[in-house]
């Protein structure tokens, strides 16, 4: 079991895709600052095991479930050999194993949540199982590909929750969907020819690549909207207009790369989570 283990973290590590590791786990920190009444509830022990589950277990498992069900198709891939960690047959035991794992210490953590908690946790674990597996397969069946994108929302709300025992407000939960559908459809836009190879209708495989973009422009403009007015007009929350910038962009100028730029938006979406988090820390605290 020794010898195996150096073998196990370097396969979770690699699946679990690190650099994305911020949609669950700052998604979660977020939230749960928003919902705080004092900075001193980031000593909440519920609050740092959510914290470390949405870092590492979460992203296994959902990244580790969809490198199971995508061999096939991600044949057709190269991001897997540049981007990403392309599984080989030998992984095949020890994924299962760090699967099992992860979904072990999600049903465990079951038990540390009310009625409410727990239909939020599971409600994840739904998504983030059924985006990829059979037989939803969800992000095979166009609209419901980027709606089940809502898993990255899922952990906000949990953390809002547990801060304040109260759901966070519509308007929040819709601001969330808007990018995550937007963030989904764009990151689908450069796997077209590979995922239509394979044999998939997404939505961006069915929309091809300037309907693609002006679908994630009308989702990114909305969530400027929301954004914007849920902060009065604050003029840091213009900073959301970065958003709708970046497929204006693309089609005004057919020369930008959607390859190069999507590369971008993971610390793009880091810097501008950073600050809300900050913000809605700073507003608990006594001056």
């Amino acid at each position: 079991m020794t010898s195996m283990t150096p073998r196990l973290l370097s396969l979770a590590w690699r699946v679990s895709r690190f650099r994305f590791w911020i949609y669950t786990g700052g998604t979660y920190v977020v939230g749960y600052a928003l919902g705080m009444d004092s900075w001193t509830a980031f000593f909440n022990p519920a609050y740092i095991l959510f914290l470390l589950y949405f870092f590492l277990p979460a992203n296994l498992l959902i990244y580790g479930v969809n490198d199971w069900w995508d061999q096939e198709t991600d044949r057709f891939n190269p991001k897997k050999d540049v981007k990403e960690y392309r599984i080989s047959e030998a992984d095949g035991r020890d994924l299962l194993l760090l699967l099992g794992l992860a979904g072990a210490v999600s049903l465990a953590l079951l038990a540390a949540l009310d009625t409410v908690g727990k239909a939020l946790l599971l409600s994840f674990l739904f998504l983030s199982y059924f985006y990829s597996a059979p037989p939803l397969r969800f992000k095979e069946v166009p609209v419901l590909d980027f709606s089940s994108n809502m898993l990255y929302v899922v952990p906000g709300i949990l953390g809002y929750y547990i801060a304040s025992g109260t759901l966070p407000p519509l308007a929040l939960v819709i601001a969330g969907y808007l990018h995550v559908a937007a963030m989904h459809l764009f990151s689908a836009i450069p796997d077209i020819s590979f995922d239509a190879a394979a044999g998939m209708t997404t939505t961006a495989v069915l929309l091809q690549e300037r309907r693609s973009l002006l679908l994630c422009l009308v989702f990114w403009s909305g969530l400027a909207v929301l954004v914007i007015r849920l902060a009065d007009f604050n003029p840091v929350s213009l900073l959301v207009l970065v958003y709708p910038a970046v497929p204006l962009a693309l089609l005004l100028r057919e020369s930008l790369s959607i390859d190069r730029v999507y590369w971008y938006l993971p610390y793009v979406n880091t810097g501008l989570g950073g600050l809300v988090f900050l913000l809605a820390t700073l507003r608990t605290v006594a001056w």
